[in-house]
This record gives structure tokens, C-alpha cells and sequence, in this order.
């Protein structure tokens, strides 16, 4: 499918998208090109492209540039979400697979995980009892924050041994949260050392390779996909109980990885944080498709942000109301478990800016209630997960 079929195909499905990007890419051509390029504008879009009166001053290739990246996204969230896997037998022949730039080499096997690259993360991580993976389809719903408070909830029974991986490239904000800004990662024998916050919770991100906390991390997948295989596969775990890995939003290269690298490992499943509203709704329900697609279970979803219970009148209020009936609903509909609902506090927000615990900090709060309801519910996840693996063993 090229740019202009792309166009044209989907116009009535994002009409509002489309027209804008199409207006946008017809202001900022030259005069000399304003009349064709208009015309053909309004034949993708059926609306009136109005050119402005002065573009010397226009760069040229930009509006080209805008509108192909629209389409390379919509692309990309398309095989992303239909893919087969690189490990199934339909890799590189699906029909999904047309048009990815990766088709020849899982059609030719080159793109599943090498066996001895394998046994390698294997053998490095078989120390590990459980891993469970933290996601969201969007930003800003919790997602870190609740992967933060999950490594301190399950911390506070010191004969656990927890781990915090960060693999959000270009936003890692658990160092922050941890009260770890600043920290460096040390090389021994035997790989990289985790961070600790405590005795028993260990914590490894990109944020301990930055020179600055405001250096902007700008990588394409290949390199992203690099740093995380280095992470498993380097950093010296040691025996651990717990593996929490927090990732960025939404379902891109960083997902697929260390699903694809976690493969060789016991990997429990994964919680998956929304907030009530349906903007955001929307997205879980492709998070959720996501691990179908890739045979990642689910443990359950979290509802974060839900209500707010005022300190003084001890009354709740609807900041983001659940006009569609909220992540409970989506999860009758959907048959995933609902693990919880966080209520708002104002305190959340200070403790991870501190760099410290909420749980710790606000023990009567019932959103602290709800995070140990939850903590309970992924613990008890885990154990009859690690439990129906032994008898199989």
C-alpha cells in the first residue's frame, strides 16, 4: 500500500485526522506548486485547502515528511497488533505480514530468537521465580507509579527478593520515583549491579546512564531492543522472587521484545493500568488484544484515578467519570480479571516526586488499602501460576 492509496482508503474512516493533515501539508508548499497541490488535497479529503498567502519561507519537505508519518504509524500499528510472532509457524506468510519491512527474515527464520541466544537469558535468569509485566496503552494513567508501589508492596515482607526493571527508553521515571536520581550502575564479574533501595529491592533503568536526568534518550527500535536484551541478559540478578518490568505505553518495539526475550523464561503475565474514562478504555481493549496476540497472560487490569474521596467531607467525586461503565465493565466484556480501583490521592503524586514510598507515607489512605488488596491479588496470581508449572513439571 503506498501514501496516496493509504490516503484515499481511509479518509471516511478518520475523516478529521486525514483533512487536517492533508491542510496542513497544503499551507506549507511553495506558490509555484499551491494550486495543483490544493486541488489534489481536496480530492483526498473533500474539503477546501486554503494556501497562505506568504511561503518563502516554507520548508518544502516538511509537509511530505507530516503526512508519511501519519501513515507509517497507522502502518505500524497495524502489523504490530496482527502479528503472528516470530517464533509461529505462519512468521513472514501471514497476510498481516505483506508490507513488513521484516517479512524476508521471519520468513527465513532469522528473526526468532536464537537458541543459544536463548539459553543464555535463560541461564541468567533462572534465578527468577516470577515476572510480571506492567502495561498501559496510554500515558499518564499510573503505570510506573503503580509498577513502583508494586516493587515496595512486595518488598515489605524482607524475605522476598524483588526486582524493578525500567525498559520506558525515552521516559524513565522510576529512578525518580525510587528515590534513586543520580545513581550510577556498577560493572562487576558477573554483569551489571542492580540499584538498591533496599536490602531485598533492587532496581535497574537507562536513567543510571544518562549523564542528566533531562538528556533525551533518542533511539530507534534496533537500539531500544539492544539495551533491553542487555538488561536481561548482563545485569546480574542473582536469585529473585519477584521481577516487575515496567514498560512505555502502548504495544511498539519495547513490548515486543521482552515478550519475545521473556519467552525463554517463566513469565507470569501482565497488569494492565487504565483510568475510567474511555479515551483511555479504548486503548486498554488493544493492550488486551496485544497479549492475545502474543500469548502473554493477563493477571488483570487496575483502575487507577477512580474517584476521589475528599479529606474533609469524606465525599466522592467523579473526576474522570466512567461514561462506558469503567474498567469494570470493559472486563466483564472482555472476560479479564478486574484486580482493583485506585481512588485519587494528592499524596501519591508528592511521595513518587520524594522518591518515597506512598504506602509507607500514607498507611490510612484508601488508596493505599486498594494497592494492598491488589499487591495480594497479582501475589496470589503468581503463586497457583508457579504452582500449576510445577505439576506439569
Amino acid at each position: 500500500m503506498n501514501l496516496k492509496m493509504f490516503l484515499k482508503e481511509h479518509r471516511q474512516k478518520k475523516p478529521r485526522v486525514f483533512q487536517d493533515a492533508c491542510k496542513i501539508s497544503c499551507t506549507m508548499k511553495c506558490e509555484t506548486r499551491r494550486e495543483k497541490q490544493g486541488s489534489q488535497m481536496r480530492a483526498w479529503c473533500h474539503s477546501s485547502c486554503v494556501c497562505p498567502d506568504d511561503s518563502t519561507d516554507i520548508n518544502h519537505d516538511a509537509a511530505d515528511i507530516f503526512v508519511e508519518e501519519i501513515f507509517r504509524e497507522e502502518l505500524r500499528r497495524e502489523l504490530t497488533l496482527n502479528c503472528p510472532g516470530t517464533s509461529s509457524a505462519q512468521a513472514g506468510r501471514a497476510a498481516a505480514c505483506q508490507g513488513c519491512p521484516n517479512q524476508k527474515l521471519c520468513a527465513a527464520g532469522a528473526a526468532a530468537t536464537d537458541p543459544a541466544e536463548a539459553a543464555e537469558l535463560r541461564e541468567r535468569l533462572r534465578g527468577v521465580k516470577h515476572i510480571v509485566v506492567v502495561l498501559s496503552g496510554k500515558g499518564g494513567v499510573g503505570k510506573s507509579t503503580f509498577s513502583a508501589l508494586l516493587a515496595h508492596g512486595l518488598a515489605a515482607d524482607e524475605s522476598k527478593q524483588v526486582a524493578l526493571l525500567d525498559i520506558d527508553i525515552c521516559g524513565p521515571s522510576i529512578p525518580k520515583m525510587m528515590g534513586l536520581e543520580g545513581e550510577q550502575v556498577h560493572q562487576s564479574g558477573s554483569g551489571w549491579s542492580p540499584v538498591y533501595v533496599e536490602e531485598n529491592l533492587g532496581v535497574m533503568s537507562v536513567g543510571f546512564l544518562l549523564s542528566s536526568p533531562d538528556d533525551a534518550v533518542i533511539w530507534r527500535g534496533p537500539k531500544k531492543n539492544g539495551l533491553i536484551k542487555q538488561f536481561l541478559r548482563d545485569v546480574d540478578w542473582g536469585e529473585v522472587d519477584y521481577l516487575i518490568v515496567d514498560t512505555p505505553p502502548g504495544t511498539s518495539d519495547e513490548h515486543l521484545s521482552i515478550v519475545q526475550y521473556l519467552s525463554a523464561s517463566n513469565i507470569d503475565g501482565a497488569v494492565i493500568i487504565t483510568t475510567p474514562q474511555e479515551v483511555s478504555l479504548q486503548d486498554v481493549r488493544k493492550e488486551i488484544n496485544f497479549c492475545h496476540k502474543v500469548k502473554l497472560p493477563i493477571i488483570g487490569v487496575v483502575e487507577n484515578m477512580s474517584g476521589f474521596v475528599c479529606p474533609n467531607c469524606k465525599k466522592e467525586s467523579q473526576i474522570f467519570p466512567p461514561t462506558t461503565g469503567g474498567a469494570e465493565k470493559m472486563c466483564q466484556n472482555l472476560n479479564v480479571s478486574l484486580l482493583g480501583k485506585v481512588p485519587l490521592d494528592p499524596q501519591i503524586g508528592k511521595s513518587c516526586d520524594k522518591g518515597q514510598s506512598f504506602l509507607s507515607e500514607a498507611p490510612e489512605s484508601p488508596a493505599t488499602s486498594s494497592y494492598r488488596n491488589i499487591i495480594q491479588r497479582v501475589q496470589e496470581y503468581c503463586d497457583q501460576h508457579h504452582f500449576q508449572e510445577e505439576k506439569i513439571i
